[in-house]
């Protein structure tokens, strides 16, 4: 199957998903003595994804060169890419407990790649030219989502002063595109049906940012820093508002896009309780922790089946067959 279509850089967003919700029970093993072994089954399955999707990646760049390209050239599928080097840093966060070198390597591979990518394809978008019915939210992947990553993994091995450069980057970008992608989806027409699910990323920006502060620094979370959070439960809100008008699409893989937000949101509620925060977003943690793992075994057994029926991937494009020349 992977020789005959190729995959999609867009199944990146699904190691992000699986190392959120293996960082939830890293977390709640600590707060709340859940068994440990979960959280690291559920990053050891995120590292072999991951590693199955960077092989597959790269055959496709080598055997289907022209797919690749043509999504590299995409207005909305080439921000995806940005998740190739992103998720890569992220393997820091899953390989942290069992091997700080080879973290650290994740980390610069997957830094560096990031900020090229970042400046790459930022820059480009800064030229101008493009239409603003392609706008979705898929446009924080390059440029938010990568910095957030690599902040969180430089906090977790233990460079914060690096993490907090990147942090700033990533927030600061946030603010910038936010209102960008909100004047598009007021004003111009509502966003095609297959693309609507790509609307779970805007879930994440607000609660992976909190994610980047509390990587990077120690004790209770500021005041502002809960106020983000809360601003990321009222994206949850809205988007689960939306979901009878996002679910018009059947289930496909583009919904994992919900899943980074989902367990950023209650993976930072839990990492605030850790630390001593009492009251409100003490009070939410346990039933946003149930909420995320009932919402990702749905989507990953959605995926399963759908793998299962050989739906997952895309169609693979029919052969041009050249007539022969007459005389």
């Amino acid at each position: 199957m992977v020789l005959r279509r190729s995959i999609p850089a867009s199944f990146f967003g699904m190691v992000l998903g699986l190392v959120g919700l293996g960082s939830n029970w890293r977390n709640a093993s600590h707060l709340w003595g859940l068994p440990p072994a979960i959280g690291e089954a559920i990053m050891a399955a995120a590292f072999v994804v991951w590693a199955v999707l960077i092989t597959c990646y790269a055959m496709k760049w080598l055997g289907h060169r022209e797919a690749a390209v043509e999504e590299a050239r995409h207005p909305v599928q080439c921000c995806f890419i940005g998740l190739v080097p992103a998720t890569t840093a992220l393997m820091g966060v899953v390989l942290a407990p069992h091997s700080h070198m080879l973290a650290v390597l994740a980390l610069v591979i997957g830094g560096v790649g990031h900020v090229l990518f970042s400046v790459w394809r930022v820059g480009d978008m800064l030229q101008g030219g493009r239409e603003m019915t392609t706008v979705t939210p898929v446009i924080y992947l390059p440029s938010v989502a990568g910095n957030f990553i690599t902040a969180i993994t430089a906090g977790t091995l233990g460079f914060p002063s690096w993490g907090i450069l990147f942090f700033g980057a990533g927030v600061f970008t946030w603010l910038a595109l936010e209102s960008v992608i909100v004047n598009r989806l007021f004003h111009a027409q509502e966003l095609p049906v297959a693309l609507r699910p790509t609307l779970g990323i805007q879930l994440a920006p607000p609660v992976v940012a909190v994610a980047a502060w509390l990587a990077n620094t120690q004790g209770l979370p500021e005041l502002l820093v809960q106020a983000a959070w809360g601003y990321g439960l009222l994206q949850f809100f809205l988007l689960v508002r939306l979901l009878p008008w996002i679910m018009k699409q059947p289930f496909a893989p583009s919904y994992w896009a919900f899943t980074f937000g989902l367990t950023a949101l209650s993976g930072t509620a839990i990492s605030m309780s850790s630390r001593g925060l009492t009251g409100a977003i003490a009070d939410v943690a346990p039933v946003l922790f149930v909420i995320t793992n009932v919402a990702l075994a749905i989507i990953i057994i959605g995926t399963i089946v759908r793998a299962a029926q050989d739906k997952l991937l895309p169609p693979a494009a029919a052969p041009v067959v050249t007539a022969p020349a007459t005389k």
